[in-house]
C-alpha cells in the first residue's frame, strides 16, 4: 500500500530547522497542533510538477481546518528552485535544505516524498512518490488527521 504507517520504528521528527525564501531559518515545530504535510522536493522531479497543483488545492481546501503544507527544496542551487516556482506556483510554505541535513534525518527514499504528522506532532504516514491515481488516497489521510480533537485553546483575562 503506498499510504504507509510508521508506528513502531524510529521516525523522524519536526524538531529540525529550514530556511525561508529569504535565507532566514525556523523550526519546523513551531506549526505544532496544526497536520502538517512535509513534502520534499527538487526542480529536476517530475513527479513534484504533479504535485505542486495538488498541494495548491489541498492548502486551500482545509487551511482553515488546520493544514500546514511545508515543501522543502532539495536543490544545492536555490536559482533552480527559483525557475521552477516561476513556472509553478505554490500557495503552501516553501522552504530549503540546500545542504540536505534535514532530508538526511528524514531518509528520503525517492522524489518526491512526504510526511504527514498529526496535531501532537507524531509522524503518521509517508508516501514515496506521487500517483495521480491516489490523490483521493492522500485527501482522506489528510481529512482523517484533521479530524482529531483539536487543541484546546485557552484565552484567560
Amino acid at each position: 500500500m503506498l499510504l504507509t504507517s510508521v508506528q513502531g520504528i524510529a521516525q523522524p521528527s519536526l524538531d529540525y530547522e529550514v530556511q525561508t525564501r529569504e535565507g532566514e531559518s525556523y523550526s519546523l515545530s513551531q506549526y505544532s497542533g496544526q497536520v502538517i504535510y512535509v513534502d520534499f522536493w527538487a526542480s529536476w522531479c517530475g513527479p513534484c510538477r504533479k504535485s505542486f497543483p495538488w498541494m495548491n488545492q489541498m492548502h486551500h481546501k482545509y487551511a482553515a481546518q488546520g493544514l500546514k503544507i511545508i515543501a522543502i527544496n532539495l536543490d544545492n542551487d536555490l536559482s533552480h528552485a527559483r525557475q521552477f516556482l516561476s513556472q509553478i506556483s505554490a500557495d503552501f510554505t516553501i522552504a530549503y535544505d540546500p545542504n540536505t541535513q534535514v532530508a538526511g534525518e528524514f531518509d528520503i527514499l525517492g522524489m518526491p516524498t512526504s510526511y504527514l504528522f498529526d496535531r501532537k506532532g507524531q509522524l503518521v504516514a509517508t508516501h514515496v512518490g506521487f500517483f495521480s491515481e491516489h490523490k483521493a488516497d492522500y485527501e482522506s489521510e489528510i481529512v482523517h488527521y484533521l479530524k482529531q480533537a483539536q487543541p484546546l485553546q485557552r484565552k484567560y483575562k
